[in-house]
């Protein structure tokens, strides 16, 4: 593994229960305390004071904040799979409504924290975990978007897996930047207008 890589992994894998909790505690306090100071003032002593544990108890876990903001953006990514797209209408007619659910699906798993997600945007280091994750999640969100196109009756793409492509890096990357700056526009209209954005692209409208 690369130097950079090892600065980044996480020290210790957690094996019993109590070991897990403490470093939960961690990944917690350091999202409270990147959020509330910003990365460069969130220093590893302020996150082990707001996770109540001694410094050394923190660099048994992780060995600096980057390693500790990398684990939360892979937590952050893992948890952005499309846990609905089992329950989506696939009738005819409903093309629109089942863009809206994609594109509402993304907002949702960015409203936790626009602060923190843009500490995560912009600050983050990629270590291999973390471009495996984002590697992963990308595959299975183009498979899950791909096999509903192949299976609603009103697209009209010609492209199937170019199609899912464009989708899903439209849908991440912008959602991305919205939810890390909220006030540039407001999420309604944002929404509104992606879903019509993509719903005349997939019927294929002139």
């Amino acid at each position: 593994m690369p130097p950079a890589d090892r600065r980044l992994s996480p020290r210790r894998k957690p094996r019993q229960v109590r070991a897990e909790l403490t470093r939960e505690r961690v990944l917690t306090a350091a999202a409270h305390v990147f959020a509330e100071h910003g990365y460069a003032a969130g220093t590893t002593n302020r996150i082990a004071e707001h996770a109540r544990i001694s410094i050394g108890s923190l660099y048994q876990y992780f060995p600096n904040k980057d390693a500790i903001l990398a684990e939360l953006l892979v937590r952050h990514i893992d948890r952005g799979t499309w846990t609905q797209a089992d329950q989506i209408d696939l009738s005819a007619g409903s093309l629109e409504t089942m863009v809206r659910a994609l594109v509402r699906d993304a907002i949702d798993n960015h409203r936790d924290d626009p602060q923190l997600l843009r500490i995560m945007v912009e600050e983050a280091s990629f270590s291999q975990d973390l471009l495996d994750t984002i590697e992963r999640h990308g595959r299975s969100r183009v498979a899950q978007i791909s096999e509903i196109l192949a299976r609603h009756p009103d697209v009209r793409v010609r492209d199937l897996g170019t199609a899912a492509e464009l989708i899903a890096f439209t849908v991440e990357t912008n959602t991305h930047r919205l939810m890390a700056d909220p006030q540039t526009i407001p999420i309604e209209s944002f929404e509104s207008e992606l879903v019509d954005m993509i719903t005349r692209y997939l019927r294929g409208d002139q």
